[in-house]
Protein backbone atom coordinates (compact mmCIF):
# COMPACT_ATOMS: atom_id res chain seq x y z
CA UNK A 1 0.00 0.00 0.00
CA UNK A 2 1.17 3.50 -0.47
CA UNK A 3 1.75 6.51 2.33
CA UNK A 4 -1.50 7.99 0.78
CA UNK A 5 -3.57 4.94 1.03
CA UNK A 6 -2.49 4.54 4.28
CA UNK A 7 -3.06 8.01 5.68
CA UNK A 8 -6.57 7.91 4.45
CA UNK A 9 -7.26 4.55 6.17
CA UNK A 10 -5.74 5.77 9.30
CA UNK A 11 -7.75 8.87 9.25
CA UNK A 12 -11.04 6.70 8.77
CA UNK A 13 -10.17 4.05 11.47
CA UNK A 14 -10.34 7.27 13.62
CA UNK A 15 -13.28 9.31 12.72
CA UNK A 16 -15.05 5.68 12.91
CA UNK A 17 -13.55 5.61 16.46
CA UNK A 18 -14.87 8.35 17.42
CA UNK A 19 -18.21 8.01 15.99
CA UNK A 20 -18.58 4.82 17.40
CA UNK A 21 -17.53 6.04 20.64
CA UNK A 22 -20.17 9.11 20.39
CA UNK A 23 -22.79 7.06 19.55
CA UNK A 24 -23.52 5.03 23.04
CA UNK A 25 -23.77 8.61 24.94
CA UNK A 26 -26.05 9.93 22.23
CA UNK A 27 -27.87 7.07 22.37
CA UNK A 28 -28.12 6.90 25.96
CA UNK A 29 -31.98 7.00 27.28
CA UNK A 30 -32.56 9.03 30.62
CA UNK A 31 -33.08 7.52 34.06
CA UNK A 32 -36.01 6.03 35.53
CA UNK A 33 -37.73 8.40 37.59
CA UNK A 34 -37.32 5.68 40.05
CA UNK A 35 -34.62 3.07 39.85
CA UNK A 36 -35.01 -0.07 42.49
CA UNK A 37 -31.88 -2.24 43.06
CA UNK A 38 -32.17 -5.30 45.21
CA UNK A 39 -29.05 -5.47 47.34
CA UNK A 40 -30.07 -8.66 48.79
CA UNK A 41 -32.07 -11.59 48.08
CA UNK A 42 -35.39 -12.35 50.38
CA UNK A 43 -33.67 -14.02 53.33
CA UNK A 44 -35.24 -15.96 56.33
CA UNK A 45 -34.29 -15.61 59.57
CA UNK A 46 -33.06 -18.98 61.02
CA UNK A 47 -33.91 -18.10 64.79
CA UNK A 48 -37.48 -17.50 66.38
CA UNK A 49 -37.43 -13.72 65.82
CA UNK A 50 -40.45 -10.91 67.01
CA UNK A 51 -40.02 -7.16 65.84
CA UNK A 52 -41.12 -4.43 68.20
CA UNK A 53 -40.59 -0.89 66.91
CA UNK A 54 -42.54 2.01 68.39
CA UNK A 55 -42.51 5.32 66.52
CA UNK A 56 -43.47 8.94 68.50
CA UNK A 57 -42.69 11.62 66.08
CA UNK A 58 -42.81 14.97 67.78
CA UNK A 59 -46.20 15.88 69.77
CA UNK A 60 -47.85 13.11 68.09
CA UNK A 61 -48.89 9.87 69.70
CA UNK A 62 -46.98 6.37 69.75
CA UNK A 63 -47.50 4.14 66.70
CA UNK A 64 -46.66 0.38 67.76
CA UNK A 65 -45.80 -2.17 65.09
CA UNK A 66 -45.59 -5.62 66.20
CA UNK A 67 -43.84 -8.30 63.53
CA UNK A 68 -45.09 -11.51 65.09
CA UNK A 69 -42.82 -12.93 61.95
CA UNK A 70 -40.79 -10.54 60.43
CA UNK A 71 -38.86 -13.63 58.66
CA UNK A 72 -38.24 -12.81 54.69
CA UNK A 73 -36.55 -9.45 54.93
CA UNK A 74 -34.48 -7.94 51.59
CA UNK A 75 -33.03 -4.96 50.98
CA UNK A 76 -33.03 -2.43 47.97
CA UNK A 77 -31.71 1.09 47.17
CA UNK A 78 -33.64 3.68 45.18
CA UNK A 79 -32.67 6.40 43.75
CA UNK A 80 -35.11 9.02 43.30
CA UNK A 81 -35.22 11.45 40.10
CA UNK A 82 -35.70 15.47 41.24
CA UNK A 83 -39.34 16.00 41.09
CA UNK A 84 -40.25 12.02 41.10
CA UNK A 85 -42.67 10.61 43.53
CA UNK A 86 -43.57 7.20 44.11
CA UNK A 87 -47.04 6.30 43.82
CA UNK A 88 -49.57 6.30 46.88
CA UNK A 89 -48.58 2.59 48.68
CA UNK A 90 -48.40 0.51 51.88
CA UNK A 91 -46.10 -2.28 52.53
CA UNK A 92 -46.42 -6.22 54.04
CA UNK A 93 -44.42 -4.95 57.09
CA UNK A 94 -42.12 -2.84 59.05
CA UNK A 95 -39.55 -0.78 56.44
CA UNK A 96 -36.67 0.85 57.85
CA UNK A 97 -34.96 3.87 55.59
CA UNK A 98 -31.63 5.04 55.16
CA UNK A 99 -31.07 8.19 53.62
CA UNK A 100 -27.60 8.24 51.87
CA UNK A 101 -28.03 11.19 49.70
CA UNK A 102 -30.18 14.05 48.88
CA UNK A 103 -33.72 14.23 50.51
CA UNK A 104 -36.64 13.02 50.34
CA UNK A 105 -40.27 13.96 51.16
CA UNK A 106 -42.45 11.41 53.19
CA UNK A 107 -46.39 12.34 52.68
CA UNK A 108 -48.61 10.74 55.01
CA UNK A 109 -52.24 9.50 53.87
CA UNK A 110 -53.97 12.77 56.01
CA UNK A 111 -50.97 15.11 53.43
CA UNK A 112 -49.17 15.51 56.35
CA UNK A 113 -45.14 15.92 54.66
CA UNK A 114 -42.27 15.16 56.55
CA UNK A 115 -38.80 15.77 54.95
CA UNK A 116 -35.92 13.34 55.58
CA UNK A 117 -32.13 14.71 54.50
CA UNK A 118 -28.62 12.63 53.68
CA UNK A 119 -27.83 10.63 57.07
CA UNK A 120 -31.14 10.59 58.67
CA UNK A 121 -32.94 7.40 58.77
CA UNK A 122 -37.19 6.43 59.39
CA UNK A 123 -39.25 3.81 59.52
CA UNK A 124 -42.36 2.95 57.48
CA UNK A 125 -45.20 1.06 59.85
CA UNK A 126 -46.43 -0.90 57.14
CA UNK A 127 -49.18 -3.23 57.42
CA UNK A 128 -52.26 -1.06 55.23
CA UNK A 129 -50.43 2.92 56.39
CA UNK A 130 -50.91 4.30 52.99
CA UNK A 131 -47.81 6.97 52.09
CA UNK A 132 -45.95 8.65 49.37
CA UNK A 133 -42.51 10.06 49.05
CA UNK A 134 -40.84 12.63 46.17
CA UNK A 135 -37.50 14.32 46.15
CA UNK A 136 -38.01 18.20 46.29
CA UNK A 137 -33.80 18.55 45.13
CA UNK A 138 -32.40 18.63 42.03
CA UNK A 139 -30.32 16.29 42.57
CA UNK A 140 -30.72 12.38 42.54
CA UNK A 141 -32.38 11.06 46.15
CA UNK A 142 -31.10 7.40 47.19
CA UNK A 143 -32.27 5.60 49.70
CA UNK A 144 -32.01 2.01 51.26
CA UNK A 145 -34.47 0.57 52.53
CA UNK A 146 -34.74 -2.38 54.94
CA UNK A 147 -38.02 -4.64 54.27
CA UNK A 148 -39.21 -6.80 57.38
CA UNK A 149 -42.05 -9.51 56.64
CA UNK A 150 -41.89 -9.02 52.98
CA UNK A 151 -43.63 -11.44 50.65
CA UNK A 152 -42.43 -14.49 49.17
CA UNK A 153 -42.33 -12.98 45.49
CA UNK A 154 -43.77 -9.86 43.93
CA UNK A 155 -43.50 -6.54 44.63
CA UNK A 156 -42.66 -4.70 47.77
CA UNK A 157 -44.88 -2.13 47.49
CA UNK A 158 -48.94 -2.60 47.51
CA UNK A 159 -50.64 -0.02 45.80
CA UNK A 160 -52.78 2.06 47.56
CA UNK A 161 -55.92 4.30 47.16
CA UNK A 162 -54.68 8.16 46.68
CA UNK A 163 -56.39 9.91 49.71
CA UNK A 164 -58.92 12.96 49.57
CA UNK A 165 -56.32 15.31 50.34
CA UNK A 166 -53.80 14.82 47.38
CA UNK A 167 -56.50 14.81 44.51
Amino acid sequence: MNAKRIALMSVALVVGLIVLGMVPLAAQEDPPPIATEVLTPRSVFTDDVDLLVKIKPDGEPTTVIKEKDPSRTIVARFTVQPGAQFPWHSHAGAVVVNMVEGSLIYIEEDCDEREYTEGEAFVDPGHGHVHSARNPGTEPTVLVATFFGAPESGPLLIPGDIPACAS
